[in-house]
């Protein structure tokens, strides 16, 4: 299928403003087409859906919820197993084509396991919300909470960057990809029930618990889109 040119405007909404017009044919694409938003996720093993069936993985698992809650919306799976911000920056600029509405970027939980210096993976989420922003295109960001082992410096800078790039691109910002695990009262039950055996990768009942929490949040970005 012939995907549409992407055309500059001032703002998001009506998706794309009906893909541009269903590109300069001032209209006449398919109901359906016009009405449907993508979303790519880019992101790392979190994304991609490690150690899992495919239909048990994130993507599927929030496309499905999206849909039972009443969405129109194709997910693109742009989650690489072992990817950093840098990764991520080397690779929006085409994960981001015409027919992609709205962009969910998950980096950064392997800049930590690297200890990479969070001024680098600041600079590289800033550059792919930049790409983001000058496609037009908008933006929910999903930080991480650094670990206290590499000092309080470090966690400072490391916490701060999603909050904070997200109020400069106006991005839906959400905590923690891991929160409704994070957050329970037993932690031990939550790794037991909910993550894999590495204890890093949530298991398809852990990525229930984190659509079920995401889900309303992505639905706040497809409001941006389609207003």
């Amino acid at each position: 299928m012939a995907r549409p040119l992407q055309f500059t405007s001032t703002g998001y909404g009506a998706i794309r403003i009906l893909r541009n017009l269903a590109v300069a044919g001032l209209v006449a694409a398919s109901p359906a087409a016009a009405e449907t938003v993508t979303l790519a996720a880019l992101g790392d093993s979190l994304t991609q859906g490690y150690g899992l069936p495919q239909e048990q993985g994130f993507v599927p698992q929030l496309e499905g919820w999206l849909e039972e809650h009443g969405e129109d919306v194709d997910i693109v799976n742009a989650g690489v197993s072992g990817d950093t911000t840098a990764g991520g920056l080397s690779r929006v600029d085409w994960t981001l084509t015409p027919d992609v509405d709205g962009l969910i970027v998950a980096l950064g939980g392997n800049d930590l396991l690297r200890g990479i210096d969070p001024s680098v993976s600041r600079g590289n989420l800033d550059g792919l919300l930049q790409v983001a922003q000058a496609k037009d295109v908008p933006t929910m960001l999903i930080g991480l909470t650094a670990p206290g082992n590499y000092g309080p410096d470090y966690k400072q800078a490391f916490d701060a960057m999603y909050p904070e790039l997200a109020k400069t691109y106006g991005s839906v910002y959400v905590e923690s990809f891991l929160a409704p695990l994070e957050e329970m009262d037993d932690r031990q039950g939550a790794m037991r029930d909910y993550m894999q055996a590495d204890g890093i990768h949530p298991n398809a009942e852990g990525v229930k618990l984190i659509v079920e929490a995401l889900g309303p949040r992505v639905q706040q970005l497809i409001g941006r889109i389609v207003d």
